[in-house]
Formats: C-alpha cells, structure tokens, sequence
C-alpha cells in the first residue's frame, strides 16, 4: 500500500512538472512561487528588436510605432495550456479587430524549429505571426518565464503595462471555468483609451520555459570573451579606415558603444548579412554564431565589463588594406565625377579604354569607391569598339562584365577553375548611378581586376543573369505590397550566388526554384532587405538548375509610413532608376553545365534572355499571359494589340506569341538606360 501510495505521489510529481509545478505547488526553480515570480521585477521599457516569423515574415518593433498597442503571447510547442487557450487568443483578437492593434506570438523554446512551429500553429489554430526567438534575448529582455503570458506595449512609450494571463479561465491541467475578469483586453482598452492599467503584472499560469543562459550569463568580460569574438567578425570593417562608422580599436571604445552594438543586434542591422540562417548555407555567411550573438548581448546587459589583462584590440593597430584580396593586375580609373550636393543626377555612362594587348581570364574583381555616401552603384561591360570621345558607353553595347559594386557590396571571386574572359582592345563601358548626400565631392572609384596566371586557363566560364521586372507598380500607403518575376533556364546550369537589389522601398526578398516536375525549392530568403547592404549570397553548394527549370524570385515593398527609408508613402511608385523610385531586380551568377572555356556556347545566354518578358509578366507562373497579367508600359503596348497577338484565339498569349510581339515591336532604341534590359545587359557574362 505504501509503495502504491509512492507511486501515486512520483505520477503525480511528475505531470506537475509537466506544467512547470513541483508536487508541493512551487515552481520548479525553488521556493519561489508562481505569484512571486508575476511579482519580479518587470522590464518598463522594451528595445527595438527585429524577428521573423514562421513564415519568415520579419517584424521590427519599432516600424509599430504607429499602432495603438502591440501585443505579444508568449508560446511553445506541445504546451498544452498554449494550446487550450487558442480560442482565447482568438476572442482578444476579433474583440479589438479594426482597432489597429498589433498581435503577435513569441516562441523563445529552443528546441522548436520553424517547421515545427508551423504545424503547431496550424494544429493548435493560432492565426497570428509566431516570432522565432531562438537566441532567447528578446524573451529574456522581456522578462518572460511561461507560455501563455500575454504581453501588452504601449508604443508611444515602449513601456510594458501588462504583463500576465489572457483572462482567469484556464487552470494547469487543462481546466476551465467561467470567466470573471478579461485581464489583457482591460489592459488594452485602458492603453486605447490613454489610462493607467490598473492591474500590471499578474501570475500566468503556463508552461515553464527554460532559458539557460540566464545562468551562463555570469562573468563574461570583454577581454576574455568579447573582444575575440570582435576580432574575429567585425573588425574586419571596424578598423581605421575601414566601412564601419567607427574603428573597435580599445575598450574604451567598444564600451562607449556598447548599447548601440546591442541595439545593432537585437535589430540584425549588423552583422550585414540579410540571408535568414534557417534557409540555405552559404560559403560567405557573416553571421555571428548563436552563442557569439548572445555573449555580446549579455555583456552589454551586465554593464560591459572589461577584465583582467591586456586589451587585445589595442595590442596591434588594425588599418584597412588599400585593396582587400591584395594588389590587382590591373586598375582602371573611373572617370572622376563631382556629385552635387544637391539634385537629380541623371546614369551616367563613362568608359575607360582597355589597355591589355592579349586576352585573359578574370578570376575576382573590386570596385574600391571613393564616395560611399554617393554612389549608389556602378555596372561595367566589355565594349569591343572604344566609342568616340564624349560618346556613352550605353549597355546595349556591352559584353562580359569587368565587375560590379552596390552600396555595401564586397570583391566579385569566382569560384576555383571558372572565370570570363576578358578580351584584349577595346573599351569597359560603365553604368554610374551617384547621389548627393549634402554636400559637393568628387569620387574618383577604380576597378581592380585579378586574373588567371598568363596561360592559365580556367575550364568553365562564369556567366550572368538577372531575375527582373520592370513592370512594377506600387500603390500608396500599401507596407506588404508583393510582385513576382521569373527566369526560364533552356539548358542545364549550375548556380553560385543571387544578389537581391531594390530601392528605399524594398522589405524583403526571396528566391526559388521550381523543377521541371513542379517540385519547388527556396533557395534563399531576405525577411528583411537592407538597401545599406547590397551582397552577392554564394551558395555553400552550387545548385544544379536543370534544364526547364525556373528561378522564381519574389519581392516585398513597404510603401507606407512605417518605413522610415521611405520618401513619399502616398505616391503610387514604379520602376525608375533613381533611389525614390524602384526596381525590381536580382541578379545570379552561374555557368552552362555542357560548356567549357574550349567549347563556348553564347547561343544558350540568348535563349535564356529570350524568355525573360514573359518571366516578367506572367504572374501565376503558368506560361502563358492572360490580359490581367499586363501591366506597366510593356503591358499597355502588348493589351492593345491582345486580340491580334493572340493567334489562336484562346484568351492568352503563349511564348511563341509573345516573340511575334517582340519582333513587331522592333528593334530597342540605343540608349536603354530606363529599361529592365539596361540592368541585364550590364549584369552579361558571357564571352562576346
């Protein structure tokens, strides 16, 4: 009877642990109790942080200033009392629903994935964006200890004012019972209505939620813990003369800034790569490592302690090189143009003549821009007839590429034994786009381009490519407004990298493929796009593109107030080339799988651009354009003449039809610096 009876006690026990109980009723940290844990002390202010969801939507904090209140429900996966309370959650919803607040889930658990997340929300029912708080920081700031703890901020303030349980009908174990007091929804109307909250903090009654660094928080020190994990990933920019703002050459330096390296990283401003880690792996990931993320963070919180011994950033000076891979084998002086301080300038189209007498291979290239603040990106082409002097070097001229740079963007090095061919003569055309930025300069950029040994020879050739879309159309005041463009590869390729590029008003960005056998793959995912930091994301892994395969790519754009990059949120915004207006544009490297450096095959670069208009216009992707899909300039010309176009009368304009259209079209005027084809032909890296 007596062991039955300790039996009995041991289930018990157990399932309270289940729900985060002891069998005496304390929490499992001790004797603390579940009100003394709602008693602790509450953060009053929240920092910006930045997450993305399970659906890899990303979510600032701060672009919700203009909500009347942001809600967040804490949550985790199998939790039973997460689960119950779904209907819950849903009822706060729909009872404010119109009234622009802002409702969102946190998952800090560490052992749920995104795919996991996603099937718990579709089972459990919940209907609102899941953060994906892996690295814990933002739960930890937020105090978090449960699941089912709902969280309301008030935004003109930052500040926490609830911070407990949806209502007082669930119990552990799953029970129910009538509700008296709808704790959250009193708290939200209070902040609607610009009062006081009268009830805080309150116990909720949830899961418990294990966050182990709390514990390893201690004793982390600049000198033993920060400083090389600096070193290693940011002084690289942070150094005298580097990009970074400032140079992380002492302790004294990096605490001064100490809680704007945190703030950098909560946001995942810095480090400047933009591809989300649950998607892909790339060969030039910039990403701190979880543990290195949350080190930084921690010893910022602690008050960024120094510790014992010698600074380890002030053992050496760190200068920038004057070229990062080293010295080139030959630079090329842009021609040097003074940018005004203020105004509209126009693409300009310089050329510098190409001075090798015998053709060689490129195997990596750098644009060292003087400007930074000015120039917003430079293109370059191959031309083999050197125009005349005061003649533009216009893209429709253009051959292989000489390299490129966006703002941001680092050297162009292409993988072991594949390069292009740069012939010798000539001229290198130059697409330059400055802007002024307050102030009269003069940028004098230069191309430093490294080639193969003389006689070496690689044995593939490197090409590129440009998913694009210049049929683009933005309505005012729309802050998720979507657009989709695809590319058909006619032959087998291998992919190396994806460049994303838009304007101030591009949120996010993504990149697919789908198989001849409609399988779909995503390849790479921006939740949040950066126009500060423009970069090739190179694949870990080369991506085999079979024959008939397109690469899909999908853009985002925030034309509404909460963009604080954006110009004018009530302009209905197209494709332009200015930073104000858009585009729609990513380029890809790759090479043709059947083709090497001996047997060339230029014909397959134009095969893949001939089906380019029809990637840009046909939005369902079923290979053929309805006349709802037209849209845009290109679009207007081709609805008036539909009925004609359309030969066999079923409603839609195949591909064969569409390259009718484009030969009565006829030939592209000379200067295509407005149109998509201008980007394209810039971004060419075929051997012509």
């Amino acid at each position: 009877m007596k062991a039955a009876r300790l039996g009995l006690l041991a289930a018990l026990g157990g399932a309270a642990l289940v729900y985060g109980l002891a069998s005496d009723g304390l929490s499992t940290h001790g004797a603390r109790s579940i009100a003394a844990e709602a008693a602790a002390a509450q953060p009053t202010t929240v920092g910006n942080f930045m997450l993305v969801d399970e659906n890899l939507n990303a979510h600032e904090l701060y672009r919700m200033a203009d909500k009347p209140a942001i809600v967040l429900i804490t949550q985790m996966d199998g939790c039973p009392i997460s689960r119950s309370q779904a209907p819950a959650y849903k009822e706060l919803e729909q009872a404010f629903a119109g009234k622009g607040v802002q409702f969102l889930m946190l998952n800090s658990a560490t052992q749920d994935n995104r795919e996991a997340i996603q099937q718990e929300a579709k089972d459990a029912g919940f209907d609102m964006p899941i953060l994906l708080d892996q690295n814990q920081l933002v739960g930890e700031a937020l105090g978090v200890k449960r699941t089912a703890e709902v969280i309301v901020i008030n935004p003109k303030t930052w500040q926490v004012v609830y911070h407990g349980p949806v209502d007082d009908r669930s119990d552990y174990g799953g029970g129910q019972k009538p509700v008296e007091h709808r704790y959250a929804a009193d708290a939200i109307d209070a902040v609607l209505a610009g009062k006081p909250v009268q009830q805080a903090s309150l116990p909720a009654k949830g899961c418990l939620i294990d966050f182990p660094a709390r514990a390893q928080a201690q004793n982390i020190t600049y000198v033993h813990d920060v400083a090389p994990i600096l070193e290693k990933n940011c002084v690289g920019c942070h150094e005298k003369g580097g990009i970074g703002p400032f140079a992380m050459d002492s302790y004294d330096r990096v605490k001064g800034f100490s809680p704007m390296i945190r703030e950098v990283l909560m946001t995942h401003r810095m480090p400047p790569y933009n591809a989300d880690p649950h998607v892909g792996k790339f060969s030039d990931n910039k990403n701190l490592t979880p543990q290195e993320l949350k080190t930084i963070v921690h010893w910022v919180e602690a008050g960024a302690p120094r510790g014992e011994g010698a600074d380890p950033l002030a053992a050496h000076q760190h200068v920038a090189q004057d070229w990062p891979l080293g010295k080139p084998d030959l630079v090329l002086d842009v021609p040097a143009f003074t940018i005004p301080a203020t105004g509209v300038v126009d693409y300009k189209h310089p050329w510098v003549q190409n001075p090798l007498t015998e053709g060689r291979w490129i195997r990596a290239t750098t644009i060292k821009v003087e400007q930074r603040q000015g120039v917003h990106h430079l293109l370059t082409g191959y031309m083999k007839d050197v125009p005349k002097p005061g003649e533009p070097a216009y893209e429709n001229r253009w051959g292989v590429s000489v390299g490129g740079y966006a703002v941001g963007a680092e050297s162009e090095i292409s993988p072991p034994d594949v390069g292009s061919y740069l012939p010798p003569g000539g001229a290198i055309g130059i697409q330059a786009h400055y802007t002024p930025f307050g102030k009269e300069a003069t940028d004098h950029s230069k191309i430093g381009v490294y080639f193969y040994k003389p006689g070496e020879t690689p044995k593939y050739v490197m090409h590129g490519g440009v998913v694009v879309d210049n049929t683009i159309t933005i309505p005012p005041n729309e802050p998720r407004h979507h657009e989709i463009a695809y590319l058909t590869f006619p032959h087998d390729a291998l992919l190396y990298s994806a460049f994303p590029h838009a304007h101030y008003r591009g949120y996010a960005a993504d990149l697919w493929i789908r198989y001849p056998d409609g399988k779909e793959k995503l390849l790479i995912s921006l939740p949040r796009y950066d126009f500060n930091w423009q970069r090739d994301y190179t694949f870990a892994e080369p991506l085999k593109v079979p024959a008939g395969s397109k690469l899909i790519a999908h853009w985002i754009y925030d034309n509404s107030k909460e963009n604080p990059a954006n110009p004018d949120p009530t302009k209905t915004i197209t494709w332009g080339e200015q930073s104000w207006q858009e585009m729609f544009y990513t380029a890809i490297r790759y090479r043709w799988l059947d083709e090497t450096s001996d047997h060339q095959l230029p014909k397959y670069d134009e095969d893949l651009n001939s089906k380019r208009m029809l990637g840009m216009l046909d939005d369902n992707v079923d290979g053929k354009l309805q006349k709802a899909e037209l849209k845009g300039q290109m679009g207007d010309m081709l609805g008036k003449y539909f009925a004609v176009l359309d030969k066999d009368n079923d409603g839609t304009l195949s591909m064969a039809e569409l390259t009718e259209a484009q030969k009565l079209m006829g030939n592209r005027r000379k200067a295509p610096s407005t149109s998509a084809e201008a980007f394209a032909s810039a971004e060419k890296g075929s051997t012509k």
